[in-house]
């Protein structure tokens, strides 16, 4: 098995279109207000509503009015008007201005007889406006931070407000393609051919960030070693990233206990929600202890993998457990990946290249008569105790199909998702049969249960349009709820674009496709089949995907783009830089999907392989988007990208 492939009628949301507000002294929201003791309202209403109504209160002076528009009406009707008399502040002017790391920048002069200042966000023509943000009196800037691909078409409005009311600035619009504000990381040693960024992680909150340097060379063990030491060539690396505010600093460098050359530590990474638990995975450690903890320091099973688990109290880092498989054999790749729930007790680990003939759950591990077949192990940590809960094969186990390859969490660790990009059945859809092998490495999915501490198989997936060498299930991703089910096939042939388009097509070779599957109790669906907008040959669209915890945003990297635009939604049609790559949005309204944005490096530059690696936090706030073949040689946080002094180096980007 080849680890990585290198050729791989009427709205009901009511838009407001702000002039001059008045509102309440407090509370939320951009729907204007007042109290009936603090002046006059007038109401009228064009269209089937009749006439309006005045509320008069005494004891005010000045006039301003708002005005509320249904999107879908015509002329005048469904049109509002309210009237409010009352002593506003005046309005403030407003000014926007982007800066990394994914920050918008608000200023303007501080008004007279203000007690408040009220953010308001719409972030697409026609929505409503939402208050974003409550900000002190007698202040004069803010900074917001932004979720970048879903910001390129946004507006902003600052209310100036007092117990009479608000006064609304004119609004502002984001009008960059904002690649000066996305994060720009390095490892803090960068050297050519370390391949920084080909892994990454995000808590669930999206302050904290690990990312794997698998070809990193330095001879050093444990936490925040001699970076220095290149005397364990490709041993590999996992650096850890901390935010505060808007700044993010290195935390942590990690080494495995036992760094040997080309153990590859780093290869996978995996983070706890609250991200004090990291797991790392070193496919090709060589020991042949078994179990949890044993002796690391033979290299008695060449390329048997291991995984390690490090936790963090405070802002310290410790290894807690040195973890392999229960039936080590040379070669197996334990470790290819790894995941774990969000509060980190459950670990799963995949072993691509484990060779047993058994079929199901904890089946024989002692023969090896299925080369390459693959199998996964899960893990469960009582206090600081880990221990195997499960061994886990496919149902139709067969010699090469890499199952465990890639494999995915629900947050609560009872729904497991396996990957086996490698196996040859042309079974299409759900539950199909899975035993001919008449589409080889056209790529499968399982699903698993977990009931106590029993685990079961719920479903057998394959895409709606299997065919040979299409890779489905060299990505995977699931919801915290587990019901919502992403697979990337970057080697899916179609020159369909957009959501839900043409499938048999096979005129684009290697252009890439993802797979979103639902599950409603224990049934599941396909519920799209999502290519790129600007599909295109060897664009390897679905080489990384990502969820957010409720399943509606979906991160699809495509690692063989060629575009040479910068930053959000450029020029999609310019192909004149090679294997730069690129990043994709798309978000969920009930069940249609839909692209957001399409993202660029902020410098791309052929071979980067951006969009390798993709993770996004569990709000959808935060995204980092790993390059791996990026050449800058700055080291930390936000240097010089132009420096193409370390080839291979690698970076990860944040938006």
């Amino acid at each position: 098995m080849q680890l990585f492939k290198k050729t791989l009628g009427r709205a009901t949301i009511i838009a407001l279109t702000f002039v001059l507000a008045a509102c309440g002294g407090g509370g939320g929201g951009a729907d204007p207000s007042v109290s009936p003791s603090q002046g006059s309202v007038t109401t009228s209403t064009n269209g089937n509503s009749g006439a309006g109504t005045t509320t008069t209160v005494p004891g005010v002076t000045s006039t301003s009015s708002v005005t509320t528009t249904v999107p879908g009406a015509t002329s005048t009707s469904g049109v509002t008007t309210t009237t409010v008399t009352g002593n506003t502040p005046p309005a403030p002017t407003l000014s926007l201005a982007t800066q990394s790391i994914k920050t918008f920048r608000f200023t303007w002069s501080d008004v007279a007889g203000e007690s408040e200042y009220r953010l308001l966000e719409q972030l697409d023509a026609g929505a409503g406006f939402v208050q974003v943000a409550t900000i002190a009196a007698n202040t004069g800037s803010y900074d917001l931070p932004a979720f970048l691909p879903r910001r390129v078409n946004a507006q902003y409005v600052l209310q100036a407000c007092n117990a009479s009311g608000c006064a609304n600035s004119a609004a502002v619009a984001v009008s960059n393609n904002l690649a000066a504000a996305a994060g720009y990381v390095k490892a803090s040693n960068p050297e050519a051919d370390d391949w920084f960024g080909f892994s990454v992680a995000l808590t669930a909150d999206g302050n904290t960030l690990a990312i794997g340097a698998y070809l990193e060379d330095s001879g050093a063990t444990g936490v925040n070693g001699n970076q220095a030491s290149n005397t364990a060539f490709n041993s590999g690396a996992v650096y850890v990233y901390t935010r505060s505010g808007n700044i993010w600093v290195q935390q942590a460098y990690i080494k495995a206990s036992n760094t040997g050359a080309g153990d590859w530590f780093g290869y996978s990474v995996a983070l706890a929600g609250n991200g004090n638990t990291l797991a790392v995975g070193a496919p090709f450690e060589s020991s042949a202890a078994t179990g949890i903890n044993g002796n690391q320091l033979n290299n008695d099973a060449l390329d048997s993998g291991a995984v390690y688990v490090f936790t963090r109290n405070g802002t310290a880092w410790s290894q807690q457990a040195y973890v392999k498989a229960s039936n080590t054999n040379t070669g197996d790749a334990f470790g290819i990946s790894v995941a774990l729930s969000s509060d980190g007790n459950t670990l799963a680990a995949g072993a691509a290249n484990e060779a047993s003939s058994a079929t199901g759950i904890n089946g024989n591990q002692n023969n090896n008569n299925a080369f390459d077949s693959g199998a996964v192990y899960v893990f469960t940590r009582g206090g600081t105790a880990w221990s195997q809960q499960a061994y886990i094969k496919a149902s139709n186990t067969g010699e090469g199909d890499a199952f465990g390859a890639t494999i995915a969490l629900s947050g609560d660790g009872n729904t497991l998702a396996v990957g086996a990009y490698n196996e040859d059945s042309s079974a299409t859809g759900i539950q199909g049969n899975q035993n001919n092998e008449l589409a080889t490495d056209s790529g499968a999915v399982y699903v698993f249960i977990r009931n106590g501490s029993n685990w079961t198989q719920q479903a057998y997936i394959k895409a709606s349009n299997t065919e040979s060498m299409d890779w489905f299930g060299y990505s995977l991703a699931l919801s915290a709820d587990g019901n919502t089910l992403a697979v990337g096939a970057y080697g899916e042939d179609s020159a369909a674009s957009g959501v839900n388009g043409n499938q048999t097509d096979n005129s684009s070779a290697e252009s890439g496709a993802v797979y979103v599957f639902s599950r409603n109790g224990g049934a599941w669906s396909q519920q799209a089949y999502i290519k790129a907008s600007n599909t295109n040959s060897l664009d390897w669209f679905g080489t990384g995907v990502a969820l957010s915890a409720d399943g509606n945003t979906l991160i699809v990297g495509a690692a063989g783009e060629d575009g040479g635009s910068v930053g959000i939604n450029g020029n999609q049609a310019d192909n004149g830089t090679g294997d730069s790559g690129a990043a994709y949005v798309f978000v969920r309204s009930g069940v249609t999907w839909t692209q957001r944005a399409y993202i660029k490096a902020p410098n791309p530059g052929a071979g980067d392989m951006f969009g390798m690696s993709v993770a996004i936090s569990a709000d959808g706030s935060t995204a980092a988007v790993g390059a791996y073949n990026e050449d800058s040689g700055a080291a930390g946080i936000n240097g010089n990208q132009a420096s193409n002094t370390a080839s291979n180096s690698g970076a990860v980007y944040l938006y």
